[in-house]
């Protein structure tokens, strides 16, 4: 199975924009699936999570409220809608997924630029 992300770009500070991760199996259906993020010079860090049955968890206090993690199970697709952008949260943008053991599969990363 591989995970295809989609989504970034570049934005003012202030804008939004909405990341994609599908998997190349219609049929995959891990047990949860993440978005992380990693900036220059700093580790990956996991932003959110999603589960099968659509429970979310938030896993970085700066993107409370700025960012929904949301799963279309039919279309073995989840998103991240980032709202309220800052420069900060420039960094390439991955999408995981799990089958309970661990982040098991990864997409190739998408790239997010926030201007001031």
């Amino acid at each position: 199975v591989q995970l295809q992300a989609s989504g970034g770009g570049l934005v003012q500070a202030g804008g939004s924009l909405r990341l994609s991760c599908v998997a190349s199996e219609r049929t995959f259906s891990p047990t949860a699936m993440g978005w992380f993020r990693q900036a220059p010079g700093k580790e990956r860090e996991l932003l959110l999570s999603i589960t099968k049955s659509g429970s979310s968890t938030v896993y970085t206090d700066s993107v409370k409220g700025r960012f929904t993690i949301s799963r279309d199970n039919a279309k073995s697709t989840v998103y991240l809608q980032m709202n309220s952008l800052k420069p900060e949260d420039t960094a390439v943008y991955y999408c995981a997924a799990s089958h309970g053991n661990g982040w098991n599969y990864w997409g190739q990363g998408t790239q997010v630029t926030v201007s001031s």
